[in-house]
C-alpha cells in the first residue's frame, strides 16, 4: 500500500483523527540540517512530509518560501540532490513523502527519469503546482505507472467543472487552498472556508487536506473539524529561518512549534469519537 493511502486508512477519514501534513524546503539551510529537520518532522508524529524542490520562480509561494528557495539554491541544491536527500531520509523514516515542485525542474531533469528516481528513493507522491489540468494527463500517467500519487491543488476560486476535472485527475488526496493568493501565514481563516470544504467533501471521494496560511493551533483545530488533514508550511519554514538568523538550533525551534500542532490534529479523534 502506498504510504499516503495508509495515512488515510489509519487517520483523517471519518472518526479516527486528522492527518497532519508538514512542508519543508529541501536544502534549507543546507542538506545535512535539512535532513535533521525532516527527521524531526517524522519524530514529532506528522503523517505526511511535503518536500519542496527549490525553484527560482515560485509563482504560488510567498516571501517566506521564496527566501527558503533562494537559500537552498545558493547552497547548490538541485533535483538530483533533493532525490538523494529523500533516499537518506527514507533510510531512517517511513513517513509518507510528497515532492512539491514546479514543472520546470522536473522537465529539465527528465520527466520519466524523475518519476522513476522518485519512486526508487521512496517518495509516495508528487504535487506539481503550475501544470494545468488540461496538459497533465501524460505526466500523471507516468507517475502513476511508478506507483506515485498525483496530488492536485484546488483553489477557492476554482469553478465546479474545473474542480471536478482536478479531483478526477487526483490520487492520494486533494490539497485545498484555504484562501486566494500565495503561501504565507495568516491571522485568520477565510470566512467561507467551512462551507467550501463541506461542499467539496459532499462531492469528491478523495481525502481533502487544507493548507496555505495555517499558522497556529486554533487554525489546526478549526480545519480538523471539517477536513481530513491540515497542511502547515510557511509557519515551519519561517521558524527555521528565524533560528538560523538568531543562531539557535532550528531543529529544536521547529519541534517546539510543531508538536502542539500535530497533537491538535490528532486529537480530533477524541472529539469525533465522543
Amino acid at each position: 500500500m502506498n504510504r499516503i493511502d495508509r495515512v488515510f486508512v489509519n487517520r483523517g477519514v471519518g472518526t479516527v483523527g486528522r492527518a497532519f501534513v508538514a512542508y519543508l524546503t529541501a536544502g534549507d539551510p543546507d542538506m545535512d540540517t535539512s535532513l535533521q529537520l525532516m527527521l524531526a518532522v517524522s519524530d514529532c508524529g506528522a503523517d505526511i512530509l511535503e518536500i519542496g524542490i527549490p525553484f527560482s520562480d515560485p509563482i504560488a509561494d510567498g516571501p517566506v518560501i521564496q527566501s527558503a528557495f533562494q537559500r537552498a539554491l545558493r547552497n547548490g541544491t538541485n533535483v538530483a540532490k533533493v532525490l538523494e536527500l529523500v533516499s537518506r531520509l527514507r533510510e531512517r523514516s517511513d513517513i509518507a513523502i510528497v515532492l512539491f515542485t514546479y514543472y520546470n525542474p522536473v522537465l529539465q531533469f527528465g520527466l520519466e527519469r524523475f518519476a522513476k528516481k522518485a519512486a526508487d528513493v521512496g517518495a509516495d507522491g508528487v504535487l506539481i503546482l503550475d501544470l494545468p489540468v488540461e496538459s497533465c494527463l501524460k505526466e500523471r500517467n507516468i507517475f502513476s505507472n511508478y506507483g506515485l500519487h498525483w496530488v492536485t491543488l484546488i483553489a477557492p476560486t476554482t469553478p465546479y467543472e474545473r474542480a471536478k476535472k482536478l479531483a478526477d485527475m487526483s490520487s492520494g488526496f486533494i490539497y485545498y487552498v484555504s484562501r486566494e493568493g500565495v503561501t504565507g501565514e495568516q491571522q485568520s481563516l477565510a470566512h467561507d472556508l467551512v462551507s467550501k470544504v463541506r461542499s467539496m467533501k459532499s462531492i469528491f471521494y478523495l481525502p481533502i487536506c487544507v493548507g496555505f496560511g495555517i499558522s497556529n493551533r486554533s487554525h489546526v483545530r478549526a480545519i480538523s473539524e471539517i477536513a481530513d488533514g491540515v497542511v502547515v508550511g510557511s509557519a515551519l519554514v519561517r521558524r527555521v529561518e528565524s533560528a538560523i538568523t538568531s543562531g539557535t538550533n532550528p531543529v529544536l525551534v521547529m519541534k517546539d512549534f510543531l508538536i502542539p500542532l500535530v497533537e491538535e490534529a490528532h486529537s480530533a479523534e477524541k472529539v469525533a469519537a465522543a
